[in-house]
């Protein structure tokens, strides 16, 4: 049973990665080494996050299970350096706009994983003890993937002069949606009293709903038959 569910989570967790990179053509343009600079981006920006949280932001000392509502909000306002990495991942590629999207997408998601899910999984899948936790966090990368895919999706139209006026506002309030999501998440989770399987269930519909609207948007842009 171990066996199973060390490959459960292993498979969950990398095998979407490694399909995306070979199924999205990303493979036949030798993307690997741009990735790389994607997810080297995405490390970049995160040390300039931490340090800036941890200067500017101080641990909470308030009363023992509350919530800092206005800290976290201020908080999850810097993610918006993430959008801003984003911009500079797209702006070092190259080529037609759903090639840019992946490199970038796939570089800083993946870049994401090791940092955030590789260790835990790798221990926790490892046969040590089975837990549900682990196969959650695999699940939640295939979520991740989906999410910054989304995100690299509403950063590039951002870019686009030829965008239809009327889609500006439907575009900066998903802009506003990726950047605040795991902020509205905690804090429903919080209200609510969500559990793990309902967490992630939550999750999984806010990445379903950004994914959807960047499709709308970027359907605008194709060329007519």
């Amino acid at each position: 049973m171990t066996l199973f569910h060390f490959g459960n989570c292993f498979a969950l967790a990398y095998f979407p990665y490694f399909i995306t990179y070979k199924c999205s053509g990303l493979s036949e343009y030798c993307a690997f080494w741009r990735c790389v600079q994607a997810g080297a981006t995405y490390l970049l920006v995160q040390l300039g996050k931490m340090l800036f949280l941890a200067t500017f932001f101080p641990t909470w000392e308030g009363a023992a299970g509350g919530y800092d509502l206005v800290g976290e909000f201020m908080k999850a306002t810097v993610d918006l350096a993430d959008l801003a990495g984003l911009q500079l991942a797209l702006g070092r590629n190259a080529g037609k706009g759903e090639y840019k999207i992946m490199v970038a997408a796939m570089g800083w998601a993946t870049a994401e994983l090791l940092t955030s899910r590789c260790v835990p999984l790798w221990v926790g899948a490892r046969g040590i003890e089975f837990d549900w936790r682990y196969l959650q966090m695999g699940l939640d990368s295939n979520i991740s993937l989906a999410q910054h895919v989304a995100a690299a999706a509403l950063v590039w139209l951002s870019s686009r002069h030829d965008l239809p006026p009327r889609l500006r506002l439907p575009l900066g309030l998903l802009l506003a949606l990726s950047v605040y999501k795991a902020f509205l998440l905690e804090w429903a989770g919080q209200a609510l009293g969500l559990g793990p399987w309902a967490a992630l269930g939550a999750r999984a519909a806010l990445a379903g709903a950004l994914g959807l609207g960047a499709l709308r948007l970027l359907v605008t842009l194709l060329p007519g038959p």
